[in-house]
């Protein structure tokens, strides 16, 4: 007889699952080291994390390293299919530096940041004062779009998809930038306007495109949604480490505003509505 058969049987099951659940509970939280702030990250996902230390989730890791009085360790691996298994969930590092609001595969921290989609396009052209995708100015152009992501849909909806020029989603980022590829396209007028991720595409365009302008894309109507809540992502049951990071994020907002504003993060209220005014 199967246990849920037997009420006797499945009582007792029940109870040894509690039990173990607790204990692996209790096991996961001892896997968060006290010595060292250990980070599991992309080595070549410019602009955020970079194995050379120069990306904006390295600083903001750094930040928190110092809060908490530890050094920074790194484990990399290409943020594919794996990574979290082969990193978070292996407990070889602690904490995901960045990762979208509500993933099931990790426990999310409070979100430190929300950004949104936006349109890059010349500043001194005739689409500067651009800011939806409804825009009559638009159809009959070419506009660069990451294929697959959220805006192609707002796109197809406005009759810009036919003329786009898809880059791919999925990639090795150590060979392959997408992102980048779609910038220097427009600034070499191969495209007439690119859209990006915002965290991806503002720090790039203040980087290496100061010519360009970067316009959140805030007003586009429907499904899907364009803004995102940025958390970290800690080990599922990890309830104590969450706790502290949410506590250092609340504390020290402004800072962590102002190291991405300096970044070239387009920062938005938490209802993606507006942009947040962060003084650099």
């Amino acid at each position: 007889m199967p246990a849920w058969a037997d009420p006797a049987r499945a009582a007792a099951l029940a109870l040894l699952l509690v039990g173990a659940a607790g204990a692996g509970q209790a096991q996961t939280s001892d896997l968060v080291s006290k010595s060292a702030f250990r980070v599991c990250a992309d080595p070549a996902a410019d602009p955020m994390s970079m194995q050379d230390g120069s990306g904006y989730e390295n600083k903001l890791a750094e930040l928190f390293a110092e809060m908490l009085e530890r050094p920074v360790s790194y484990t990399w691996f290409p943020m594919a299919t794996g990574f979290i298994r082969q990193t978070l969930k292996a407990g070889k590092c602690d904490v995901v530096m960045g990762y979208a609001q509500g993933h099931e595969l990790v426990l999310n921290t409070n979100h430190y940041m929300t950004s949104a989609y936006v349109l890059v396009v010349p500043e001194d052209g005739p689409l500067a004062g651009v800011t939806e995708l409804s825009d009559p100015a638009l159809p009959g152009l070419k506009l660069g779009v990451i294929a697959g992501s959220p805006p192609a849909t707002h796109m197809a909806r406005n009759g810009l998809i036919g003329k786009a020029r898809p880059y791919a989603l999925v990639v090795d980022r150590r060979v392959e930038s997408p992102a980048s590829d779609m910038l220097n396209d427009l600034a070499a007028g191969e495209i007439d306007a690119a859209v990006l991720w915002g965290p991806i595409g503002g720090p790039l365009v203040k980087r290496d495109h100061p010519g360009l302008k970067v316009t959140p894309l805030i007003k586009e109507p429907g499904a899907p949604k364009l803004f995102y809540r940025i958390t970290m992502g800690v080990r599922q049951g990890e309830k104590v480490w969450q706790r502290q990071l949410n506590s250092l994020i609340r504390r020290n907002q402004p800072e962590i505003d102002a190291l991405l504003t300096e970044a070239g993060v387009p920062l938005l209220d938490d209802m993606g509505a507006r942009a947040l005014d962060v003084g650099q």
